[in-house]
């Protein structure tokens, strides 16, 4: 007769500064040593401000897994909703494939609902091993690659210049950036604990920010760009933000950029999705370099829909979501629309109604999916034509975006 050894529950917790070099050991197995010029994470300093780090432990007492739980909020709907950032995902090579993410998951998630976060957002290095814990592809962090040269060729605006701006312009910079991000859904608002840059340390991080400005100077874009190194066939300038709210302001900062043509044939831009500051650009030259898959998922339900605007009209559609044994958003609701905004409850309705997986209920309220193609996916089934176009209308309108990779 064989002896049976059951495999001990690991011990899930949050880490505390005790546990700091084990939780650095397991992320450089994971991760990779660190370049040098990044600041290196210290004893002191963790976790760090807006930050939770949850591990889970084996029977001995060793940190096989841990992840990170960050604090943000961000924009959907026109609205700001907490955010639960998840980072830094590590699980111990001998320890793969035994479940823990799913723990950690269970227990970063059940503390996020507690904050009184409504959606979760991650950079998966493996977007499938996320699909599982109710997450899905909404966006891409892209970088670009445009001619410097080309850049040449835009058209000169008529009443907008360009100028460095100083510490004293760092709130019109952040100004610029709240209202091109309401208008998005998806990016990050950068204010709260993750976000404790100062304005002086803003202007220090880049070598220049430059401004936008109208005839009566008021700005009306910027763009933070980094020089890099040498000149020549491999020298680039890196733009970490190129935001305007005018077309003149794209193409004042577009000509700015171009005028580097001489020394640095290429521009590295960081953008998402269709962005409307290539609508300025008169030539093709916009080549993909690096892309980043952002994920999404939702954990309060009624928050979440609640937070869509009014679609002009009234109408009632009940859905279902299963297969979320995370977070525990399985059940059955019932969506109220007016023309002052969507009420979202649980509900009982019924056999054949819409059942989404969360990833598909992602993929729709984030605008990123219509039902159709969500359908070709296989992650919604039932419902009908009808219930479809009520569904795509309450969830459609912003365009997804996204800026900060953590």
């Amino acid at each position: 007769m064989t002896e049976s050894h059951a495999i001990p529950r690991p011990t899930v917790r949050p880490l505390t500064v005790d546990d700091f070099e084990a939780s650095a050991a397991l992320g450089i197995e994971a991760f990779g040593e660190i370049p040098e010029g990044v600041t290196r994470p210290t004893r002191e300093g963790f976790p760090g401000a807006g930050r939770l780090w949850w591990g889970a432990f084996d029977g001995e007492g060793r940190l096989s897994a841990r992840m990170l739980r960050r604090e943000y909020d961000s924009w959907w709907h026109g609205r700001t909703l907490p955010t639960s950032g998840i980072a830094g995902v590590t699980v111990a090579a001998e320890a793969r494939g035994g479940g823990l993410l799913r723990e950690l998951f269970r227990a970063v998630l059940a503390a996020s609902v507690e904050r009184g976060d409504i959606v979760s957002t991650l950079y998966p290095t493996a977007p499938g091993i996320y699909r599982s814990a109710g997450y899905e592809v909404v966006a891409m962090l892209e970088t670009v690659e445009v001619p410097t040269a080309e850049l040449q060729q835009v058209r000169r605006p008529v009443g907008v210049r360009t100028r460095r701006a100083t510490v004293a312009d760092m709130p019109a910079v952040r100004a610029l950036y709240d209202t091109w991000a309401a208008a998005q859904n998806g990016p990050l608002t950068r204010r709260g604990p993750s976000f404790l840059t100062t304005d002086d340390a803003l202007v220090a991080a880049f070598t220049g920010v430059t401004l936008a400005v109208d005839d009566a100077g008021d700005p009306v874009g910027y763009c933070l760009w980094n020089r890099g190194r040498g000149y020549g066939a491999g020298a680039k300038i890196d733009v970490v933000d190129l935001i305007a709210t005018t077309a003149d302001g794209y193409q004042a900062l577009w000509r700015l950029l171009g005028s580097f043509a001489s020394v640095a044939p290429h521009v590295h831009v960081v953008t998402s999705g269709a962005d409307v500051a290539r609508l300025l650009l008169p030539t093709l030259g916009w080549r993909v370099v690096e892309s980043r898959p952002y994920m999404l998922r939702l954990l309060d339900m009624p928050a979440a829909f609640a937070a869509l605007p009014g679609p002009g009209f009234r109408a009632e559609v009940a859905f279902r979501v299963h297969q979320d044994s995370i977070a525990g958003t399985e059940g059955d609701y019932r969506l109220l629309l007016t023309d002052d905004g969507v009420a979202c409850a649980p509900g009982n309705g019924g056999r054949d109604i819409a059942t989404f997986t969360p990833g598909g209920l992602a993929l729709l309220w984030s605008g990123a999916q219509t039902c159709a193609n969500i359908r070709m996916a296989g992650l919604l089934q039932g419902g009908t034509p009808e219930d479809d176009a009520v569904l795509d209308a309450a969830c459609a309108g912003r365009p997804l975006h996204v800026r900060d990779y953590f």
